[in-house]
């Protein structure tokens, strides 16, 4: 997946809308891993450790925001999420910076069930306001539970 500094999913692949979220069903606005996580009720359920996972995305986009710098766009966004999220506010008020470039997300598909996968994200040279993420399955299990969860939607 291609994401922005605002944390905007502006390019995925099929096994990402199949795994993780079908972007393409979603409004241009509302594919934002920000928003989604902390907006969207579905995420809560899905996520395992929600409340890890939150803190350290949170610190991420502040490290990030500090990185490439805030633009209107991100103010907003910052704005939009502090009034209607009371974590993303608690965790945006820590002050928190992180890096995001490796680890495991786990989460609970809703037809593939319990999954986990890897996850790298890299600066795309020349643009600084990219990054891309790359999410393998953690495991021999959670790959054969992805490919049959894959090719049932063929």
């Amino acid at each position: 997946m291609l994401r922005t500094v605002s944390w905007d999913i502006v390019a995925w692949n099929r096994a990402a809308a199949l795994v993780l979220t079908d972007y393409a069903a979603l409004a241009p606005s509302q594919r934002n891993l920000l928003r989604l996580l902390f907006c969207d009720p579905r995420a809560r359920e899905h996520t395992e450790d929600w409340e890890l996972h939150a803190r350290t995305l949170v610190a991420a986009f502040r490290s990030e925001v500090a990185r490439a710098g805030a633009s209107e766009s991100v103010a907003t966004l910052i704005d939009e999420l502090t009034q209607s999220s009371p974590e993303f506010a608690e965790l945006w008020r820590d002050h928190n910076i992180e890096s995001y470039g490796e680890g495991i997300k786990q989460f609970r598909h809703s037809s593939a069930g319990p999954v986990a996968l890897e996850y790298a994200a890299f600066a795309v040279d020349g643009r600084p306001n990219l990054s891309l993420m790359i999410f393998t399955p953690a495991t021999s299990i959670d790959a054969d539970r992805i490919k049959v969860f894959i090719q049932s939607q063929d």
